[in-house]
């Protein structure tokens, strides 16, 4: 064990981390590693305190979800090469893991992963219950329908780990300094700190916060509320047990997910950790009221076996050797949650050069994968690819801690759950984040959660089934939401869109800084369009609408999950490029009502005395009046891609608006619609979605964006250096719009793509297409097999179905079909 006399080296560093768990020594490794000079990591007390040390270490290739897999790779890639590298034993093993289906609808499940996997480089496979037992003969075969199995996976010491990567930080020049606990932070006016300890102040360009079950107190120091919170996570060893010695092969680590635990091989015993449901498990809610205890480090809780006898129950059952085995220790320790169980990783919204790391279910599978990803945003100025469900800018003021501990207790009770696409869950909902139509909406429809926000996905009529059905195939919205699909395309549908992200920006630069952060020309007074902020590298971080309300007075709109990723975004261009402007967040005050369909104009008309006509208020115009006597500041614009205007008001006159516009449309037939619907119609029109066709993973070119990209103009936006690079070197791949021969499933997004027995690409997003009656998807392949007409494949539930390129879009917006109508020729619809 190494001892350290606590000192500080210096006074000044480029970058401070604080916390010596595996994240924050990951992360000074890789920095230091990648040439940076003066990186100081301060641990309060000594490297691995906190959650690190007891971990059980299991590391694993499988992620549910799709960008978290490159993190769970990078992190076994490095591992395994580690001690090479440092002379540091890790202690890792890699007997492979699998994860057991015991009834049907997990077997879904593994199908629907395995489509997820196809387009990633890890290895995964679905297997027959006679590989499982062949891969783990000591299983109950009664209870074994599939297995899902990486062959990479296995386990790592978690101490011997970081100590490793502390070596390898010290040989690239990195300081690690303990026990030296962190008292205060300054920000300065140059955006630099002061890091205060009982040794002295260190001056940095940037901190981050790698605490573990600390961030929240080292958040407090600069007045922000980290929603995190620890729970007790159990897990039990067994002695020696005479069937496992026996093995000549060491088991892979099996995750019985109806029994919700998983098992690995610890010597010649097994080790054993459970997941309780919501009401058995326990979170250690006092260290968020109260803090945490001065000096908890590397103290445990006490066990408790009652809590997780049903746990061991059925691992007896699972594991039948189990029964005979001693347990010799069970372990008790605190492991922080987020309240949706993913960490929080990248810069923060409100304060400048403030970092995170924090909220690790699973430190130590994400610790190398992150400290890489963390490092390259840090040196490159933007993320190396997209991981936007990790951003910390995802929580905002309505996450109180009572929430935080509701999902928390949710999270970890569902942590072997089954994952249904469009999966909802209820605890600590409603937050106070709710639309001026909430309550007069709530009890006729379906409900999905949104940064907070509560928005209709699809909505109720006497004859349905309602209420929440999760499945992988079509279910009982399928219908409804065709319903409200006809009612738009063929009268007039409202749709409650609030949850939108809303900033006022004004000033004497305002016209200047929106010229450099977007891709598209600024607006004139009146106009709107719809405008990208581009990464240096030429990615496409955000899409907006962007309207000039009045001179250099403008409304940005984002969507409900980037509202404080793009505004940090903006701030800190604001920051850097001194501008003269103001930036006001308008989003929890201003409710969004969306009208669209083909009476849309009629009704509203009915409202008010100005003139809506086509000629008086064209497509993507923007103008304040008043409906109803209510102030609105009205846009011509609509995903629908139908007839239709986006009307933002004062959240206080929601329910007046909604209620004068339904009024007015009783004759036209009016009536809801959701989020669903949405979808199903902006993919027909062929709009591409921010968070699916375009992210930080794409350019704008291959997404299909050049009408919005003005590469020519005059400004130097960011990005367009770069774009022209793209532009000239060509295009290795491009979007393409597809039709589906399904039978009872659809796509949604991320499956594999399939071309003459091979993996070439995958989909974006997807629905089925109430006009066409077939299925339609969005997805990226090579450009060789993006032509109109190509025949490729896309794999669902196991299956391949046949798929076509088509010519996008498949249904005309209504502004093309009138401008086609004009010039007398017919479109199509």
């Amino acid at each position: 064990k190494e001892t350290q006399s606590p000192s500080l080296g210096k006074d000044r560093a480029d970058t401070v981390i604080i916390g010596g768990g595996c994240v924050g020594v990951s992360l000074a490794y890789h920095l230091a590693k990648a040439g940076l000079k003066d990186v100081v990591l301060l641990e309060k007390s000594e490297l691995t305190a906190g959650s690190t040390w007891h971990a059980a270490g299991l590391t694993t290739y499988f992620h549910p979800g799709i960008n978290l897999k490159k993190i769970h790779s990078y992190s076994i890639k490095l591992y395994e090469k580690l001690e090479e590298e440092t002379g540091q034993a890790v202690g890792f093993h890699q007997p492979g893991s699998i994860r057991i289906a015991s009834t049907p609808t997990r077997v879904d499940e593994f199908k629907y992963q395995m489509t997820r996997a196809g387009w990633h480089p890890t290895e995964q496979y679905l297997i027959t219950p006679e590989k499982v037992q062949e891969l783990f003969p000591l299983l109950n075969m009664d209870m074994v329908l599939a297995g899902l199995y990486n062959p990479g996976d296995g386990h790592i010491d978690p101490y011997s780990l970081t100590m490793a990567l502390a070596a390898g930080a010290r040989k690239c020049g990195a300081q690690l300094n303990y026990p030296v606990q962190v008292t205060n932070l300054n920000s300065r006016s140059d955006g630099t700190w002061e890091v205060e300890t009982p040794l002295g102040i260190i001056r940095a360009k940037r901190i981050v916060n790698t605490a573990g079950f600390w961030a929240r107190e080292i958040g407090k120091m600069i007045g922000l509320q980290h929603p995190l919170i620890p729970v007790h996570h159990q897990y039990v060893v067994t002695s020696t047990i005479p069937e496992v010695k026996a093995l000549k092969t060491e088991l892979p680590v099996i995750r019985d997910l109806e029994g919700s635990y998983y098992l690995r091989q610890e010597r010649d015993g097994l080790l054993f950790g459970p997941y309780e449901s919501e009401e058995k498990m326990k979170l250690q809610d006092s260290w968020v009221t109260n803090g945490v205890p001065p000096g908890f480090g590397k103290e445990l809780f006490e066990s408790d076996l009652d809590r997780i006898m049903e746990h061991i129950e059925a691992a007896m059952e699972m594991v039948p050797v189990l029964k005979n085995a001693d347990i010799i220790n069970t372990i008790a320790g605190p492991i922080t949650y987020s309240p949706d169980i993913l960490p929080m990783v990248g810069p923060h919204q409100g304060v400048r050069n403030y970092w995170v790391a924090i909220g690790f279910g699973y430190g130590i599978i994400h610790a190398g994968g992150i400290g890489k990803y963390l490092s390259d945003w840090i040196l490159e100025g933007e993320p190396p690819f997209d991981l936007i469900e990790l951003d910390p800018n995802r929580y905002g003021k309505w996450t109180t801690t009572e929430y935080t501990a509701a999902k928390a207790r949710e999270s970890y009770g569902f942590n072997n759950i089954v994952g249904y696409p469009k999966e909802e869950r209820f605890a600590g909902r409603p937050t106070e984040r709710t639309s001026g139509l909430y309550d007069l909406l709530k009890s006729k429809c379906s409900m999905g959660f949104h940064a907070g926000w509560e928005q209709p996905h699809w909505f109720y009529k006497p004859e349905d089934e309602t209420g929440y059905k999760p499945s992988f195939r079509r279910t009982n919205w399928f219908d409804p939401v065709g319903r409200e699909y006809k009612q738009v395309m063929e009268k007039v549908g409202v749709i409650d869109l609030s949850p939108f992200g809303k900033f006022k920006v004004k000033g004497t630069d305002s016209v200047k800084l929106l010229d450099h952060l977007f891709a598209n020309v600024v607006p004139k007074v009146g106009s709107t369009n719809i405008s990208h902020m581009l990464t240096p590298r030429g990615k496409v971080y955000a899409e907006l609408t962007v309207s000039q309300l009045y001179p250099g007075e403008f409304m940005l709109v984002t969507g409900s999950g980037s509202e404080l990723h793009d505004l940090r975004w903006i701030e800190e261009e604001v920051t850097r490029g001194d501008y003269k402007v103001e930036i006001e967040n308008m989003t929890d005050e201003m409710g969004v009502l969306g009208v669209a369909g083909p009476y849309a104009r009629q009704i509203l008309q009915k409202l008010t005395s100005e003139d809506l006509s086509d000629g008086s208020f064209k497509f993507l115009q923007s103008r304040h009046l008043k409906l109803s006597d209510i102030a609105v500041t009205a846009i011509r614009i609509s995903y629908t891609g139908e007839l239709g205007w986006e009307l933002y008001h004062r959240k206080e006159d929601s329910v007046a608006l909604y209620s004068a516009i339904m009024e007015a449309g009783q004759k036209e037939g009016i009536d809801n619609f959701g989020t669903y619907a949405l979808n199903a119609l902006r993919l027909e029109k062929g709009f591409r979605a921010w968070g699916a066709e375009m992210n930080c993973d794409t350019n704008p070119l291959e997404a299909g964006l050049e009408y919005f990209v003005k590469i020519n103009k005059p400004a130097d936006f960011t990005g367009k250096q770069a774009l022209k690079q793209i532009k000239e070197k060509g295009l290795k791949r491009r979007l393409v719009y597809l039709t589906l021969e399904t039978d009872n499933v659809d796509p949604e997004g991320n499956e594999s793509v399939w071309h003459n027995g091979k993996v070439i690409g995958n989909t974006t997003s997807g629905s089925f297409s109430y006009s066409a009656q077939q299925s339609l998807a969005f997805a990226y392949v090579p450009t060789e097999l993006s032509k109109v007409g190509q025949k490729l494949e896309v794999e669902l539930l196991g299956k391949n179905y046949p798929a076509t390129v088509i010519e996008e879009p498949l249904v005309l917006t209504e502004p093309t079909r009138m401008r086609l109508q004009r010039k007398g020729e017919s479109p199509k619809i």
